[in-house]
């Protein structure tokens, strides 16, 4: 096998586990992260709970990626989430399924001490993990420009690479403060790669609500819903109202419709319902047993266990949602109405849409315009819901690059 090494750009999961295959397998690696650490991204996702991967059926973990729905399952068959769990388990990190079929470490262990043990393999594998060094594009038809700025800003100074073959994998757009700040799209643009821009994806939807509402409602749970995008499939779980419009679970899974919606300028309505554990005959029956004059705020509070803000935000939408008869008002509250104006900013987003293309790419997602250099991860147009998606493609995507360069150093050597 080639002795000369292979280079990784970008410390994140996608090229730290391309990073560890390659060695396994016993090429000499190097790893360049321009931050001061490698995995800060990583660490950043497991603040609100370290979702690593999920047990759901893999046909149906496989249509989570939308259009590339067919090429995320060959990539899930060779790096599955099971195999994922297997390589926690060889960090010394045993893993659990949760009620909602989401894997996470157990209790007991932390993101950063996963990272630790993950950084220590690494290490004795004998990869190279160089921090401070910065990609600055390419050089000639192979090498690679990069900036060494591990002594200070002072005493920066450009290196030439000659790899046998490169990974990047510098992620996406969202979180800049943890170096995924896409800066690296128009170095690829330049060798006339096709991109697309990016958008964010797993974010906030932003509503124009009336001052009213913002005093009144301010930021409140709304539990056990269902939520539809215009007449698309309905989505259950937990959002939160907040003062620009609303976010959670369900909020962020809709993003790909919403924005498709709004960048056509088509209207992009959020349709919630309140009671979807009712048919609508069983909600008529319950609302028809609301006496003349009663407070509607007191009845579905006894009677349908909806407390505030829910009075608030059906008079936000309807503003006669009092006075309507039991038929008018079983409707709305199966189908609350919210015009989304906008997505909150990229880098709020939890991930982001837009990359690389995959026509860019073949089949070992190596770019066409320059062989020998491959890419992974979240620098790829992709995108996937939260719920453990997100980190297993991440993973997914790396394996496979690795395994692309040891069939193209074979074949070369």
């Amino acid at each position: 096998m080639n002795a000369s090494f292979i280079a990784v750009v970008g410390g994140g999961p996608a090229g730290l586990l391309a990073a560890q295959h390659l060695a396994e397998a016993g090429c000499r690696v190097r790893v360049y992260e321009a931050q001061a650490t490698v995995g800060r991204k990583f660490l950043v996702a497991g603040h609100g709970g370290f979702n690593l991967s999920n047990a759901e059926d893999m046909s149906r973990f496989a249509s989570r990626y939308g259009p590339e729905e067919s090429r995320f399952r060959d990539l899930l068959h060779h790096f599955s989430p099971a195999e994922l769990r297997a390589w926690a388990t060889g960090l010394g990190i045993e893993t659990f399924v949760g009620t909602s079929g989401r894997v996470f470490p157990v209790a007991a262990h932390k993101p950063a001490e996963l990272l630790r043990a993950w950084v220590a393999r690494l290490g004795e594998l004998g990869v190279e993990i160089l921090t401070r060094h910065r990609w600055l594009g390419f050089a000639g038809t192979t090498g690679l420009r990069v900036c060494d700025e591990s002594g200070g800003p002072e005493a920066a100074r450009e290196l030439v690479l000659e790899p046998a073959a490169t990974i990047l994998a510098l992620g996406g757009a969202s979180w800049a403060k943890t170096g995924s700040d896409g800066a690296w799209l128009p170095l690829v643009e330049q060798l006339g790669v096709a991109v697309a821009s990016f958008a964010p994806a797993n974010c906030g939807a932003e509503v124009a609500w009336s001052a009213f509402f913002k005093e009144k409602a301010g930021r409140a749970p709304l539990k056990n819903m269902a939520l539809r995008v215009n007449d698309g499939p309905a989505l259950r779980g937990e959002i939160m109202l907040t003062e620009y419009g609303l976010e959670g679970t369900p909020v962020y899974a809709s993003t790909p419709q919403l924005r498709a919606a709004l960048a056509t300028g088509s209207p992009a309505n959020l349709y919630l319902n309140l009671k979807p554990d009712l048919t609508p005959e069983a909600l008529l029956a319950k609302l028809q047993q609301r006496r003349p004059g009663a407070s509607l705020p007191d009845f579905l509070r006894k009677t349908l266990h909806l407390g505030p803000p829910v009075p608030t935000l059906l008079r936000e939408a309807q503003p006669e949602a009092a006075t309507l008869n039991p038929k008018a008002l079983a409707a709305l509250l199966q189908a609350v109405p919210i015009a989304v104006t906008g997505l909150r900013p990229l880098d709020e987003a939890i991930s982001t849409a837009g990359g690389i293309a995959f026509a860019a790419v073949d089949e070992h997602l190596m770019l066409r315009q320059r062989p020998g250099t491959f890419v992974a991860g979240e620098m790829l147009d992709w995108e996937a819901p939260t719920g453990g998606y997100l980190l297993q493609g991440c993973f997914s995507t790396g394996a496979w690059v690795a395994r692309g360069v040891l069939a193209r150093l074979a074949v070369s050597g």
